[in-house]
């Protein structure tokens, strides 16, 4: 039986515990981690696969609902079902197109429907094509902010560690956010973006020349890395 990975997301230090115990006693449900903020969710997603996210809404920095409304448009986005102390956000919750709405204090009895909820969606889901949702941005942390992304306007995407540079037309500066070369590649459209080097990723649109495997891109000149070369060259019709 396929297990759905699950995140638990809550500030309150005995709330997250008792949210991850929850988890542990349903048989088709495996913890992937819990965080204690929206920040700390993100880091995660960038490393872990999760299907169904148990997210708190008042929480510092970002709410849940942000936090949420950060995810949707991208690819296998995890289903959601907040947990909250506070009914207002119902009614939002529910806009949002959450799985399910948990009041505090939750019973086990409670959360036990919910989690069933998500579970049979997540079986209709696989028995039942999806079409694909053509996206045209995304979001990323940066400057303790979400800072929207759209795919047309970057020009090209360096590494540094943990960190990247997004380059885009409508900005003088990079937008710096913290988040792996990898994990920015999953999010991006590939027959619109290339990984031409351990350290970049470039726009093929936005190519203006290629010169002794050096692609020019306005005033940026990228190195082809030698692994990339043979894919790069078909991609560009050179091959």
């Amino acid at each position: 039986m396929h297990k759905l990975r699950c995140i638990a997301v809550d500030d309150e230090p005995l709330a997250l515990e008792l949210l991850e115990d929850n988890i542990r006693q349903i048989p088709y449900l495996e913890l992937v981690g819990g965080c204690h903020n929206a920040f700390e969710a993100m880091d995660l997603l960038h490393e872990q696969q999760a299907d169904l996210i148990f997210l708190d809404i008042q929480m510092p920095g970002i709410t849940g609902v942000q936090f949420l409304k950060s995810l949707q448009g991208q690819s296998a986005s995890p289903m959601v079902i907040f947990i909250t102390a506070y009914e207002q956000y119902a009614l939002e919750g529910f806009e949002l197109d959450v799985v399910d709405y948990l009041l505090k204090p939750v019973s086990f009895e409670r959360f036990l429907k919910a989690a069933n909820k998500a579970f049979e969606l997540f079986k209709l889901r696989q028995q039942t094509p999806v079409p694909e949702i053509l996206s045209t941005h995304f979001f990323v942390n940066a400057n303790y902010a979400l800072v929207k992304i759209r795919y047309d306007e970057i020009t090209y995407i360096e590494g540094l560690k943990d960190y990247v540079k997004i380059f885009l037309t409508s900005a003088r500066h990079p937008v710096i956010t913290r988040m792996t070369l990898k994990g920015i590649e999953q999010k991006l459209p590939s027959h619109e973006f290339m990984r031409v080097h351990k350290s970049y990723i470039v726009s093929l649109d936005k190519i203006q020349s290629v010169r002794n495997l050096k692609i020019h891109i306005g005033e940026a000149i990228i190195p082809v890395g030698e692994q990339y070369v043979e894919e790069f060259m078909k991609s560009i019709g050179e091959n």
